[in-house]
């Protein structure tokens, strides 16, 4: 078992919050490509460059042995739920401002505790719904509610959240009979083929800035999903987690100094509701698992 202490805890911290910046980056270069390709080649493209270092993690921790399937339906429904949720962010991503999609993802957290009753048969306190019913506030004030300002663009990255909740729960589910390398590949290669099969709907010529774009977005989020397994291999989740919102101290510094945008009142004080019960949530997660 790893030895946990303070240079260890550090180090964690460190791997999350790059993972976060990285995973920032790109889908800074996948807002970036959206004014020139359609979303579905992006997503698939940016796909193949994800094998380079999941290539490499493959290698490193157990070869072609690892990626033995052993729940193939289980699998197949997370492929489902990745393809659908890495579509939808990369949508929010190119159609609306940087920090506002990233804000409005980490809805997801609230879906995964409004979900887990019913679908992990978990028992849910009551002052964790408090913390989901002060977070699905903050979302609805992040939508703008007022008719003049109303911005219905907001549901894709909301709906993005459902997905990507479904595929966090899918994937707790299987974890127990598949390795992190099956999980990994299996679902990128799905998303690749699902990818391909969009050539006839609109693809359009890569030029050299585009593909360097691609490889840069498909890279980089590998690397991040990496160090985020990494981050949780050598410090406590409870340390590490709440780095996690640390993406939208990126996403806005990104979204200003490249696009000019500066998240308004609506998606500061939503955000602020969404991130402090999104914490609160953990924290009472944290002390579950201590009783």
């Amino acid at each position: 078992m790893t030895q946990r202490g303070p240079q260890s805890s550090l180090r964690g911290i460190a791997y999350m919050v790059l993972a976060l910046l990285l995973l920032t980056l790109a889908d800074a270069a996948t807002k970036w490509l959206g004014d020139t390709l359609p979303v579905w080649q992006i997503v698939c493209l940016r796909a193949v460059f994800i094998f380079i270092p999941v290539g490499i993690l493959v290698a490193r921790t157990g070869g072609l042995a690892s990626l033995r399937v052993h729940d193939r339906r289980g699998l197949a429904l997370r492929v489902f739920y990745y393809i659908g949720s890495t579509t939808l962010i990369a949508t929010s991503m190119i159609l609306l401002p940087l920090a506002d999609a990233a804000t409005l993802l980490f809805a997801g957290p609230l879906f995964v505790t409004a979900l887990a009753p019913i679908m992990l048969g978990e028992h849910i306190g009551w002052r964790r719904w408090v913390a989901v019913l002060v977070g699905f506030v903050g979302v609805v004030i992040m939508m703008r509610p007022t008719p003049e300002a109303m911005q219905p663009l907001a549901l894709v990255p909301i709906l993005a959240a459902l997905f990507s909740t479904f595929r966090d729960i899918v994937t707790r589910r299987i974890s127990a009979t598949e390795s992190t390398n099956a999980i990994m590949v299996w679902s990128t290669l799905g998303l690749v083929i699902a990818g391909l099969a969009t050539i006839p709907f609109g693809w359009v010529a890569v030029g050299w800035v585009d593909l360097a774009l691609l490889a840069l977005a498909g890279i980089l989020g590998g690397i991040a999903h990496i160090l985020m397994v990494e981050a949780f291999r050598v410090a406590e989740a409870a340390l590490v987690s709440p780095f996690k919102y640390s993406a939208v101290i990126w996403a806005v510094a990104l979204g200003y100094f490249i696009w000019g945008t500066v998240p308004d009142q609506f998606i500061l004080v939503g955000g602020s509701f969404v991130i402090a019960s999104g914490l609160y949530i953990l924290h009472r997660e944290t002390r579950r698992k201590k009783s």
